[in-house]
């Protein structure tokens, strides 16, 4: 943000030096390699837990007491976790926290998915979240998650990301035959029922239901499942792309989940790198966002607050409801997510002069919600100028804008539950081309302000 009479906008990479370029690069390079490898919110989780109990983070639950400079992180369901460090101010003086979310939009299977048509196996899908259904056809397609079984055994399951093994896919109707299909609105052309993805073609030497044998045989054979351990299991189909470089100049990238884990994983090391605070500082990193924050694992559970309390009462020989309730009330937060960048393209449906633009620095929302605000939480002028200030002494480039123009639609975060506790909260993220397609788009000088800025609130 310019200092001078008018701002000013500018690329980020404009006038930077090589060695300031070589340092965005490289972080980015470890960005990308762990979005690759952490494709669904169980898996980021344990990403996280590795790299904090790298850092010498220890799990709140094995320690009794806690003083200034302790690093302790809490788990939530293997969906979720959340990252402290003690600072050397009271508890009750607030937290300094960036909150992200590290689910993303996916295809899940329905309870019962294994059927057979026409000679082929299929899986029934649920798409979770906010997608549109035409971009995850004709795609490479890779199955993740968790069975439980019924002797209480997990088993894990990643097929597709591997070279050597096979990915699933759903086939999109043949222009030849689409005449109809190309006369519907977007809207009705693509039915959610019909996300089926195909699994197998070989018949098993059976009487009836021959594909759907074959492949459940092959489940069975490498998992030891039989179909009924479908209900009790969270798979996900997710893309099978690795991250990559975007440009001939490598300044973007385009991968799958960067909503919300350039936030996510950006909000994580910058806690890695908090060593000292004032303040108690704190990363979460919480699931379900994309279908509205609800459950025992999303923004709106009491998780947040019972971890809280815990870490208020190891602090503390005189605990008490007040303490904690003070606490909250002192505490500031980022909401780590996402914002919708330009896109030339599609200009009709931004506003140029509030809008974000990739490489230009990490997004302050003062509000979110659709059309008259509905659903957003509005951050108030005081805490915008705080936040600002803490980017500007800390050399991080920052763009204000919304989420496009006022009546064409809108959108929420996390930032809502957090105000609801009384802590003071913005929405601040990294800007995004194609936000919520199996890839988006993202600009390295962006994710990396957003760990230069993150660092820079939780120290402040």
């Amino acid at each position: 943000m310019s200092t001078g009479l008018l701002r000013e906008r500018k690329n980020g990479f404009d006038g930077i030096g090589e060695q300031s370029k070589a340092e965005i690069y490289s972080f980015c390079e470890e960005y990308k390699d762990a979005i690759t490898k952490a494709k669904t919110e169980r898996e980021f989780c344990d990403l996280s837990v590795e790299l904090l109990e790298k850092a010498g983070f220890k799990n709140l639950a094995e320690v009794s007491s806690l003083s200034a400079g302790d690093r302790v992180y809490a788990i939530n369901r293997g969906k979720g976790v959340t990252a402290f460090v003690i600072g050397s101010e009271e508890i009750e003086n607030g937290l300094n926290i960036v909150g992200a979310h590290i689910d993303s939009p996916r295809l899940d299977l329905k309870p019962n998915p294994l059927y057979e048509d026409g000679g082929m196996g299929y899986f029934k899908t649920h798409y979770y979240g906010g997608i549109r259904k035409y971009q995850w056809l004709n795609i490479p397609l890779s199955l993740h998650g968790v069975i439980i079984k019924k002797d209480g055994t997990k088993v894990e399951v990643n097929i597709g990301e591997d070279l050597s093994e096979p990915i699933f896919c759903i086939a999109d109707l043949l222009p030849h035959l689409a005449q109809n299909q190309s006369t519907k609105k977007l809207s009705e052309a693509f039915e959610g029922e019909k996300l089926n993805v195909i699994v197998g073609n070989i018949p098993a030497d059976v009487d009836k239901d021959k594909v759907k044998y074959a492949v459940m045989n092959s489940l069975n054979e490498k998992y030891g499942i039989c179909e009924d351990d479908f209900v009790t299991s969270e798979l996900e189909l997710v893309p099978a792309f690795p991250a990559r470089d975007v440009g001939f100049d490598k300044s973007m990238m385009l991968g799958y989940g960067h909503d919300d884990r350039a936030c996510g994983y950006t909000a994580l090391r910058a806690i890695i790198e908090t060593k000292n605070p004032k303040k108690t500082a704190v990363c979460m990193l919480v699931d379900k966002e994309e279908i509205g924050s609800q459950g025992n694992t999303g923004m709106q559970s009491r998780f947040f607050e019972n971890t809280l309390a815990r870490i208020c009462d190891k602090c503390s020989t005189q605990y008490s409801e007040l303490k904690l309730r003070n606490c909250l009330s002192n505490s500031a937060c980022l909401s780590a997510d996402v914002a919708a960048a330009y896109d030339s393209n599609f200009a009709e449906v931004y506003e140029k002069g509030n809008a974000s633009y990739i490489n230009e620095g990490i997004v302050l929302t003062k509000y979110t919600g659709a059309r008259g605000k509905s659903s957003a939480s509005d951050a108030n002028a005081e805490f915008v100028a705080k936040v600002g200030k803490i980017m500007d002494d800390a050399q991080v480039k920052w763009q204000c804008a919304e989420l496009g123009k006022v009546d064409i639609g809108g959108g929420g975060t996390i930032a809502c539950y957090l105000a609801n506790l009384d802590i003071e909260v913005i929405d601040v993220g990294v800007p995004l081309l194609a936000m919520h397609a199996p890839y988006e788009v993202a600009g390295k000088f962006d994710v990396y302000m957003a760990y230069k800025g993150y660092k820079a609130f939780m120290n402040s």
